[in-house]
């Protein structure tokens, strides 16, 4: 009998006199394009050192896939035991194999996997078929100085542990609106500091539930700026995460 209970709890994903269920996986995944003097190697890199860094992820598998891996990164097993898909793209968004953007769209909507899409990714092609919009901005233009992060709604777990508002370096700047899905889950605004001085307001972060899988924009990112080493972003990756989990 007592094994049969150790057994359920494995199953049910809960620790039992010192057995724990399996780890919950996030695979972060890039395409190797952002420059080797900003990020040595690659975004998905240091957005996974800040993952694992995190108190709060200490019981996670942390996964580095890239474009240029076998199966794109992705083979199926990984795939399947992805509870959380962290996507940046930029260049080589028509690279991605329609199969391995079916594949995805699957495992968010039908079986509840997170996916979260960073920056450029709003192009990415597994990010437009999961929202089924354009998903383009009204300008995207590198005038920018740098941004003003602010946290709109402090109850969002995303933004918990997060300063009320911070600045990074984010030269290209997006301006609204993003062509996704209506949502009131906003958790994030930006102020765009321009280098002449005047200034532009954008939403820097959107929820939405896609399927039966939650999914997580944030606009910053540009691959010039380093801002994947920030403590706050960090911070931002690692609740994203946790949230996006599925319970």
């Amino acid at each position: 009998m007592k094994q049969m209970m150790i057994m359920a709890a494995l199953v049910a994903g809960v620790s039992v006199c010192g057995w724990a269920g399996p780890k919950k996986t996030v695979v972060v995944w890039s395409e190797g394009t952002a420059p080797k003097n900003v990020y040595s190697n690659d975004i998905n890199t240091a957005i996974a050192e800040g993952l694992r860094a995190s108190k709060e992820m200490k019981d996670w598998d942390v996964v580095v896939a890239s474009i240029n891996d076998p199966d794109q990164g992705l083979p199926d097993a990984l795939l399947a035991k992805t509870d959380v898909l962290v996507w940046w793209g930029h260049k080589k968004h028509g690279d991605v194999k329609d199969e391995l953007v079916n594949k995805i769209e699957k495992r968010v909507k039908e079986e509840g996997m997170g996916f979260i899409a960073l920056h450029s990714a709003h192009f990415a092609k597994p990010n437009k078929q999961l929202l089924g919009t354009a998903c383009t901005f009204s300008a995207y233009v590198c005038d920018n100085k740098e941004t003003v992060i602010k946290v709109t709604d402090p109850l969002n777990p995303i933004t918990k542990g997060v300063a009320k508002e911070f600045t990074i370096e984010n030269e290209e700047r997006y301006s609204d609106p993003y062509g996704a899905p209506a949502t009131d889950l906003k958790p994030f605004m930006g102020t765009h500091v321009h280098k002449d001085g005047s200034k532009e307001e954008s939403v820097q972060g959107y929820c939405l539930t896609v399927g039966k899988g939650k999914y997580f924009y944030f606009q910053a990112g540009h691959e010039t700026n380093p801002i994947y080493f920030n403590p706050e972003i960090r911070k931002i990756m690692a609740n994203a995460v946790i949230w996006a989990a599925k319970k």
